[in-house]
């Protein structure tokens, strides 16, 4: 069991930012665009917070470049934290000074006011939050992050923000049922919950929130399970929500490494060739390694289930995943013994994401939190950022994912992003849209939190 420390450092260095925190450019992009088509003035200015590699900087560069929004000459700021270096960002800045104006700054989301000097009609940031909370100050951390946005937007502005979608439940400590029977997954509890439970930033400290293993009907300690038994857990669905995820990011790091003897290809062109798109099914790339502890015969059984493609060779996605979970496995065995190059692979992982929590608040807690704690802010004019349509909250199925998790767990939580385009609403003299406002939170919360919110901002200071 691992007990090193953990560290930010893995999540900021160059390789990770440029390969693994460099992907879904589109999706990233997508509410910016949209809300710079609502922004009146000409020279929109607009801040990405944490840009990564640049791909959601590349993707507005591109539509720019095309003709969007050819009407605005757009100034865009990115703010990364102190220290962090990355290729790809800087070439993805180039590519938008061709169109438009771009700086970097640097520092950290809870100094944002204190960095960005002249109010911003956008800001955008990908997966702030649940950075903030794991790597922060907790909760604590989070709303000081929510209450420091409004200072930096003008009244009327807008915050993109996207980032993992936590569960459809009332709340993240519901407790559910969930069974696991397949060798990796089993492997993967034993190895990552305790680690996860006692040293991650994560909110089930209660009594009521503990996890209860049981196999053959006997209640047994997480570090003891045997993963050639099926496994019957009872843990509030939050718990499970970080299982499914850390396992699903774990599979990806240990892809990119090419421990396993096969380099899949994550991005690009490639990473989305689709025989039915909207069901998950894919065909999968990826390239040979010379690693050697993998037996030849599972080399040998992919090898002769796939097809060559240039210098590379494809495989039904299906196939992939179930010759990945056989040798995820055996890495699995190997790196809990400490062996080798697997240990290294598998330490690298709990230092940079293992102990990261990524639900942090169902949908309901995250539009109230925002919508509460942004009527909190230091400034003279009350605000308070709300969505004003529907439309503006988007869940996104990552429907690949959902595929491989349903082959895997008969119960599996849905794997989504959830994108929410926030408006910063003036508290006093905008009646109209603070209506549309709590017409589309009543979409999604439920009434305590809707309270909670006409309390805030009918309370005043």
């Amino acid at each position: 069991m691992s007990t090193s420390t953990f560290s930010t450092a893995l999540k900021t260095a160059p390789g990770y930012l440029d390969v693994a925190a460099n992907a879904h450019g589109e999706e990233k992009a997508f509410l910016a665009l949209r809300a710079l088509g609502r922004m009146r003035t000409s020279r929109p200015r607009l801040v990405e917070i944490g840009p990564g590699g640049g791909s959601a900087v590349a993707f507005l560069a591109s539509r720019l470049a095309a003709g969007e929004h050819r009407d605005k000459d757009v100034h865009l700021t990115v703010m990364e934290v102190p220290g962090v270096v990355s290729e790809s960002l800087a070439r993805a800045m180039e590519e938008f000074g061709q169109v438009g104006t771009c700086e970097l700054v640097t520092g950290f989301a809870q100094d944002l006011a204190d960095i960005v000097g002249e109010p911003a009609d956008v800001v955008t940031a990908s997966a702030l939050l649940h950075e903030v909370y794991s790597y922060g100050d907790g909760y604590s951390g989070l709303h000081d992050v929510i209450r420091t946005i409004p200072t930096v937007l003008r009244p009327g502005g807008m915050f993109a923000y996207r980032d993992v979608y936590a569960v459809k439940a009332p709340s993240l400590h519901e407790r559910v049922v969930q069974t696991y029977s397949a060798l990796s997954w089993v492997r993967f509890l034993r190895m990552f919950l305790p680690q996860y439970l006692r040293e991650g930033t994560h909110p089930y400290h209660r009594s009521a929130d503990l996890a209860v293993f049981r196999q053959d009907s006997r209640i047994v300690a997480a570090e003891a399970l045997d993963d050639t038994t099926s496994t019957l857990v009872e843990a509030p669905v939050g718990i499970f929500r970080e299982v499914q995820r850390h396992y699903i990011t774990l599979r990806d790091h240990i892809w990119r490494s090419g421990v396993l003897g096969f380099v899949p290809h994550l991005e690009g062109p490639p990473a989305s060739d689709w025989i039915d798109a909207k069901r998950g099914h894919k065909r999968v790339h990826y390239a040979l390694t010379d690693t050697d502890w993998l037996p030849t015969s599972q080399k040998t059984m992919l090898l002769a289930l796939s097809e060559r493609y240039t210098d590379h060779y494809t495989v039904d996605g299906d196939i992939f995943d179930e010759c990945t979970d056989i040798a995820l496995s055996a890495f699995l065995e190997l790196a809990e013994r400490g062996d080798g190059e697997c240990a290294q692979v598998w330490e690298r992982w709990v230092t940079r994401e293992g102990r990261e929590t990524y639900a942090y608040m169902t949908l309901d807690a995250l539009l109230a939190a925002f919508a509460v704690s942004s009527t909190e802010a230091q400034q003279d004019e009350r605000t308070v950022l709300m969505p004003v349509a529907v439309a503006d909250v988007i869940q996104q199925d990552r429907a690949y994912y959902n595929r491989y998790l349903r082959r895997n767990l008969p119960n599996p939580l849905k794997d989504a992003k959830q994108l929410v385009l926030f408006s910063n609403l003036p508290v006093a003299g905008d009646s109209r849209s603070l209506g549309e406002g709590m017409h589309c939170l009543q979409q999604w919360c439920g009434r305590a939190n809707l309270a909670r919110v006409y309390s805030a901002i009918n309370s005043g200071r």
